[in-house]
């Protein structure tokens, strides 16, 4: 006989990025995902096939059961009012990043799970990859002495869809969250400036006008460092992402995210991550990104968006 999972979660939104957690859960003995919405029939059909129940909506997953939490993977647009649904039925939200395509979208949505009293945590997966956590660690006790300069890349196989970057927020929205989050995480320090530089031609005609294929900002951190973030969605060899760090005493130059590897960091951090939800949910306590996290992120990330847009690159949407 199997036994019941620990902590029940129902996935909403089963395209790439769902499917990519629901590998990740697959077996997980704390928590699992064990039902899946997503409007599209296709897509419902996929996920029929893997044995899980799948429904149009939230509201027809509560008619007929009650999950433990939600785990909001649809597009980013949809983020604010998934988190409404889920604090009107007083459920708990595990949601991707960015929470919203702009830093009020994701201050409303901490609100709203908030005055609802249901835990909320955005999934800024890198915080739980053990070489990361290790580094953060190095810096926080001085062992790379005083940091001057972070270098942190992002560069993906290919591009998503058109239909995707054209509601995505552009590059810096879209992938480059993830670095803003990952270089104020490490180094303590917060975004206070930022400048911004797309390069190269947009290989999609579809997608000119909201997104580039390559953009750099240069950032000025709270404790004086700087930090660039590099982002492409070209790179041959697969998926790639790697930290540089500069301090006075010590260097660090790591890879965390390796081709060679496949997704396999990933999955495992998406895996540490929903069980550090499970945590929130019932102790309050988390090492995951909150609502203060998300905005910030998303502030920077449209500085350099507006940057790139002034200097000839793709308009940031709003």
């Amino acid at each position: 006989m199997t036994s019941s999972p620990d902590f029940r979660l129902a996935l909403v939104g089963a395209g790439r990025m769902g499917r990519h957690h629901l590998r990740a859960l697959t077996g997980n003995p704390t928590v699992a995902v064990t039902a899946v919405v997503d409007p599209v029939p296709a897509a419902r059909a996929v996920v029929a096939g893997t044995g899980l129940p799948a429904y149009a909506s939230v509201e027809d997953l509560l008619a007929e059961t009650t999950p433990d939490g939600l785990l909001v993977t649809a597009p980013t647009g949809r983020h604010g009012a998934l988190v409404a649904a889920a604090a009107k039925a007083g459920l708990p939200v595990l949601c991707e990043k960015p929470a919203g395509l702009t830093a009020d979208d994701a201050r409303e949505a901490g609100r709203v799970a908030a005055s609802a009293g249901v835990p909320f945590q955005v999934a800024y997966w890198r915080r739980f990859v053990p070489a990361l956590r290790e580094l953060r660690e190095r810096i926080a006790a001085g062992e790379l002495g005083e940091i001057l300069f972070v270098a942190a890349l992002q560069w993906d196989g290919e591009p998503p869809g058109a239909a995707f970057r054209t509601g995505s927020g552009g590059i810096f929205v879209d992938m480059g969250v993830h670095e803003f989050d990952q270089v104020q995480w490490l180094t303590g320090q917060r975004v206070v400036r930022v400048c911004g530089e797309a390069a190269g031609p947009v290989t999609d005609p579809a997608v000119r006008g909201h997104d580039v294929d390559s953009a750099q900002a240069l950032l000025g951190l709270s404790g004086g460092a700087t930090a660039l973030v590099s982002l492409g969605r070209h790179h041959r060899g697969g998926d790639m992402a790697s930290v540089e760090v500069f301090g006075t005493r010590d260097h660090v130059r790591l890879t965390f995210l390796d081709p060679a590897d496949g997704d396999a960091t990933m999955y495992a951090a998406l895996a540490r991550q929903a069980e550090d939800f499970v945590d929130l949910v019932r102790t309050g306590r988390s090492t995951g990104a909150g609502t203060a996290d998300a905005a910030a992120v998303l502030d920077a990330a449209y500085q350099a968006s507006a940057a790139v847009a002034v200097r000839g690159g793709a308009e940031p949407d709003r």
